[in-house]
């Protein structure tokens, strides 16, 4: 007689369940039983052993599938138009290109939801990695769960371990505002993005602690957090020179630096005769006008090679600590910043 029980057709061992068994990640499981890329001997030997005690047999037309795409990387950034972006996109892209890697670029807009549907779609292409620059964690978080190598870079937020590259925000900041306190400032404006980022939160500890170093208290009233593409950000920024009186201001993005250099102009202030000002970020629009600004420069390019680097280096040895890069500014004094102006002349 013949029970449900033989009537069963059993389910294909799959990776997950090796790896399960093995202990080790499905990724890891992959590269062992296939030979590609490196995966330690004492794992490889546990994978193998796991495999023939649970019936494995590879997937042909699975594994062909896998090769055709693996070769495409997705990267995700915030604003395509920002020239910060675009010299990270254009580092990474020279790097897998060199290693005979495509990359799909796309943006996200530094929306949550915008960001999670990008990782959806690179999950969609089969995608040998991801980079991104993220605004949330979920989306790393979900590329993670489905064995995608992830490594952010210019900020980090991810719940999950996973390589990433960044510049020294806090250094940055602090030389900023170090400079403009060493010229005599006291009432140093700081502009930044109202956000919950490493990167932002970095600058703001900067300017606090060369305010500290210089035994100079800060004035909270000189802070101005402005959301991500505020409509009313240069409003907001002449009501801060209004009310509370700023010999001099530091943008901690070049977005925030275009605005208040429009603010300036629009209220004929001179730099730096009427108002010094530093942004961080060094972006072409910064020696196009008179004076040139002074800038807190990031190796934008540098950071996206390194992000590459990383995520080529993640896939030959799947099994190493996740890293983190930090890459050091440059102060770049320019003609936009001297000592401040006497008293009642702004």
């Amino acid at each position: 007689m013949t029970t449900s029980a033989d009537r069963t057709v059993a389910r294909p061992v799959t990776l997950a369940d090796i790896a399960r068994v093995a202990g080790t990640s499905a990724s890891t499981a992959s590269r062992a039983l296939s030979g590609r890329g490196y995966v330690s001997e004492a794992a490889r030997a546990r994978l193998r052993e796991a495999a023939d005690r649970l019936g494995y047999v590879p997937n042909a037309s699975a594994r062909t599938l896998k090769q055709q795409t693996s070769r495409v990387v997705g990267v995700a950034v915030s604003d395509l138009g920002n020239q910060f972006y675009a010299g990270l996109a254009a580092g990474i892209e020279q790097t897998l290109r060199e290693a005979e890697y495509q990359m799909v670029l796309v943006s996200d807009n530094s929306d949550r939801v915008q960001e999670l549907a990008c990782a959806r779609t690179f999950l969609a292409m089969r995608a040998a990695g991801v980079i991104i620059t993220p605004a949330d964690s979920a989306a790393a978080a979900l590329l993670a769960r489905h064995g995608v190598d992830v490594v952010e870079v210019d900020r980090r937020l991810a719940d999950v371990a996973c390589d990433a590259v960044v510049i020294d925000n806090e250094r940055g900041g602090r030389d900023a505002t170090a400079h403009l306190l060493a010229l005599g400032h006291r009432r140093i404006a700081l502009l930044v993005a109202e956000t919950d980022w490493t990167s932002d939160a970095g600058r703001r500890q900067g300017y606090r602690a060369a305010h500290e170093d210089a035994g100079v208290t800060v004035d909270h009233g000189l802070i101005l957090p402005i959301r991500f593409h505020a409509s009313d950000a240069e409003a907001r920024i002449e009501t801060l020179l209004d009310e509370a009186g700023p010999t001099a201001i530091f943008a901690a993005n070049n977005l925030l630096a275009e605005q208040a250099w429009k603010v300036l102009r629009r209220r004929r202030l001179q730099l730096p005769h009427d108002m010094s000002l530093v942004a961080f970020d060094d972006v072409s629009w910064m020696t196009m006008v008179d004076p040139w600004i002074t800038v807190v420069a990031q190796p934008t390019v540098e950071m996206g090679r390194r992000a590459a680097r990383l995520l080529l280096r993640r896939a030959d040895d799947p099994d190493s600590p996740p890293a983190l890069v930090v890459l050091e500014p440059a102060l770049i004094v320019r003609g936009s910043t001297g000592p401040p102006p006497a008293a009642g002349s702004v």
